[in-house]
């Protein structure tokens, strides 16, 4: 007969089995949640894309921008093709400097945003006014844009060297994408006529607005607290990856008076989503909290003015 010692070690195990179990499940909702949003994103972007900007030839910035000139310049070449080949290089970079999880993202969007734009190619255009294009293809564009950055992922390579940059220049990561799409909009001149280059910039600015707009105020840094029953480990952790200063800040909880360890750290947008990871993998019960950075003064992180 089982002594209760080891009835209880295998309930104990059987609890520990269930939780795993549990645990994986949340982790492959997840995955699939974030797919969707990735695939949603896609098809909207694609649509602003197809119907609206390429056929009317404006342009957005980025690596979506070079592959729309490149799809105009090579004649029977894809635009999903181009953007696959020139987010090669950057996403190899992403991987190495911001995390698999980014990465992995990035490459399902670009797929899906490639798949989705053969698809909506094969539809007649909208408009014929070029400004109508940009302005409603900037808005459908920044929609699915926005979406795909929600699922962690993003289609423009060139901001991943913004953001490493940013860490090793004086300029801020706005100013890097601003400097980048100013030869990219000026590609754009030479191409389309210094007209479709103007109505190119418009589309941006509503791009960029209708992002902000899908993303609540998504900004180029945030401030993250976390409350974590490990915050050595953790810190050691956010250090070893993402490579930002954590302050450890000593309160107490209101409720049970206990002491708590609560870290603050300021990382940018593309970053946040790994912050999330390293910690909940740590400690699922963590409580974390992050807030939007208009303004950072000293220190060591470099945002837009410093």
């Amino acid at each position: 007969m089982e002594t209760e010692q080891q009835i209880g070690n295998s309930k104990v195990e059987e609890i520990n089995k269930n939780a795993i179990i549990m645990k994986r499940g949340r982790k492959l909702r997840n995955y699939i949640l974030q797919w969707l949003q990735l695939f949603i994103g896609a098809a909207i972007a694609s649509m602003g894309l197809e119907l609206f900007l390429i056929p009317n030839q404006v342009i957005d910035g980025g690596v979506v921008g070079l592959s729309i000139m490149g799809h105009f310049m090579v004649d029977g070449v894809p635009f999903g093709v181009f953007l696959v080949v020139l987010n090669l290089p950057f996403l190899y970079i992403g991987y190495k400097h911001i995390g698999k999880n980014f990465a992995i993202s990035t490459v399902i969007a670009v797929i899906m945003l490639s798949l989705c734009s053969e698809y909506a190619a094969t539809f007649p255009k909208v408009t014929n006014d070029p400004f109508l294009a940009a302005i409603f293809g900037g808005i459908v564009d920044g929609i699915g844009v926005g979406i795909i950055m929600r699922a962690g992922g993003s289609l423009d390579g060139t901001e991943i060297v913004a953001i490493i940059a940013d860490k090793h220049s004086p300029f801020s990561v706005g100013e890097v994408v601003m400097f980048i799409n100013l030869f990219i909009l000026s590609g754009a001149g030479l191409l389309f006529g210094w007209d479709k280059a103007m109505y190119s910039l418009v589309a941006y600015f509503v791009i960029a607005k209708m992002i902000d707009v899908v993303t609540k105020g998504f900004d180029e840094t945030y401030a993250v607290m976390i409350v974590t029953k490990d915050p050595i480990e953790v810190t050691d952790e956010l250090n070893r990856q993402l490579g930002r200063g954590v302050t450890i800040l000593h309160g107490q909880g209101g409720y049970t008076k206990l002491p708590k360890e609560i870290l603050y750290c300021v990382v940018n947008r593309l970053e946040v989503t790994k912050v999330k990871e390293i910690v909940l993998s740590m400690d699922e019960n963590a409580f974390v909290t992050i807030n939007s950075v208009y303004d950072i003064v000293g220190g060591r992180f470099k945002t837009k003015g410093h």
